[in-house]
């Protein structure tokens, strides 16, 4: 664990002393080094049980995937800031580089920790870096505005998490992962325990978040600068997951009952959010809104509490990880050249920039679920789990799942095909650096393909 944590940390004082000249190189290639670095953790995940184990942290099969993915995301993130903040004075951009740096190191302490304590706290700790990269780099004026949506909507999820984890801390003894599954199950009768139920969760599903909980995600994600948007949509929507997935095991023999309205509400938020996103200008927020369709979907895999449901919400959390992340470097891409994020005032890019309509058009079939992705195993596995659940909500997921192809296919059609606007005079030709940038997000998700059970030989 400290092999990866170490240099990440170390990555700090690396920005702050690096030459002007040097630092986006320097702090690329260190990154870099520590995301191939963790993917030796990919080795050991034909083994069951907790491996790595020290004192505070330890890696399992839910933790070990989004864990690379976190450490993959930090490179990626710093080479698509480079043009974004190439204007501002060094100190900033070196505060931008520390900030995401901060975040890497919280949430690997997240997904690793094996005390639930220490899970919450760094949960709560990615709020800090992430509201002030929002608010102070944010691209337009209602930025403190989506700061103050996104702040008061985490604490006010997670407020009760604490309470529910201190109680549990008392009538357990123990709030640790290792030892949590072997204590009794607690007999849940009265009203009490089910608002502990609810505490327990509230955090997550607004972290996720779940339709009804939604609102303060596309207005972060439009505000935010580029890598902003991409955290979020990659890893710290994660967070909420996988969250779920480690209290699951703690809230039995309630969730069978208390988790219908949740699965509903989740389900009905695909076909919801579909729908919003097929009316959409915006081409940030169509794919923000998109997320949180995908994370209904992981919502309704985790609650259903089959084998089967969790691997598909675990396979679909990384694949959508990688596929949003990437849609939103290319609307920034679209963003640094034409200064609007309406997908009617920039259409028609297909003649001037070929090469980034076929990165568009594989981002669009990733995130429309096209065979043989791994969204569509993730997706196929958390509908067969619901199907065997209940039938009706084959009505939900297949309305949710014709939508997505439909909005998937607008955008990739407004913002390629058609004529080129008379304003667009001139654009700047695409840069290695972006296609290097959508190479390394789309590579990883197509060589899932080739072995898909380093992400599901949870299972197993």
């Amino acid at each position: 664990m400290l092999k990866i944590l170490i240099p990440t940390i170390m990555l700090v004082p690396t920005t702050w002393v690096s030459s002007p000249k040097w630092l986006w190189p320097t702090t690329l290639a260190h990154s870099l080094l520590i995301a191939l670095a963790s993917l030796t953790w990919l080795k050991n995940t034909g083994e069951p049980g907790w491996l790595n184990l020290n004192h505070m942290m330890a890696t399992d099969h839910l933790s070990t995937p989004l864990l690379v993915l976190t450490c993959w995301l930090l490179p990626l993130m710093i080479l698509a800031s480079q043009n974004h903040t190439a204007q501002e004075p060094m100190g900033r951009q070196r505060t931008y580089i520390t900030l995401l740096i901060s975040l890497q190191i919280f949430l690997i302490m997240a997904f690793s920790a094996t005390e639930v304590i220490l899970f919450y706290v760094m949960f709560e700790a990615t709020l800090i870096p992430t509201l002030i990269i929002i608010t102070r780099w944010g691209n337009q004026t209602e930025r403190l505005n989506a700061g103050t949506y996104f702040l008061f909507y985490t604490l006010a999820g997670s407020l009760p998490l604490l309470v529910a984890l201190l109680l549990l801390q008392n009538s357990a003894g123990t709030l640790s992962l290792l030892t949590l599954q072997y204590t009794p199950h607690i007999p849940m009768l009265t009203m009490a325990d089910k608002l502990w139920w609810a505490g327990c969760l509230l955090a997550f599903l607004v972290k996720m978040p779940l339709y009804g909980v939604h609102l303060w995600l596309p207005k972060a994600h439009v505000e935010a600068p580029i890598a902003g948007s991409m955290v979020l949509a990659a890893v710290l929507l994660k967070l909420g997951g996988y969250g779920m997935m480690r209290m699951m095991i703690l809230l039995e023999p309630l969730t069978k009952e208390l988790s219908y309205p949740f699965i509903i509400l989740a389900l009905w938020g695909v076909v919801m959010t579909g729908s919003i996103c097929l009316r959409q200008t915006d081409l940030k927020s169509l794919i923000a809104y998109s997320s949180v369709g995908h994370m209904g979907l992981v919502v309704g895999g985790i609650l259903v509490q089959t084998p089967w449901g969790f691997s598909g919400a675990l396979i679909l959390m990384i694949a959508h990880g990688l596929t949003s992340s990437a849609l939103f470097c290319l609307a920034n891409t679209n963003y640094e050249r034409t200064h609007s994020r309406t997908m009617v005032l920039a259409r028609g890019l297909q003649t001037l920039l070929p090469l980034m309509t076929a990165w568009w058009f594989i981002s669009s079939l990733a995130n429309l679920a096209l065979p043989p992705l791994p969204n569509l195993m993730g997706e196929l596995m958390i509908i067969t789990s619901l199907l065997s659940w209940s039938w009706w909500t084959i009505v939900l997921t297949g309305a949710g799942t014709l939508i997505t192809a439909g909005y998937s296919l607008y955008m990739f059609l407004m913002t390629q095909r058609g004529p080129i606007p008379n304003h667009l005079l001139s654009i700047n030709a695409s840069h290695t650096r972006e296609h290097l940038l959508l190479s390394l997000h789309i590579l990883p998700l197509l060589l899932l393909i080739l072995n898909p059970q380093l992400i599901w030989s949870w299972t197993a």
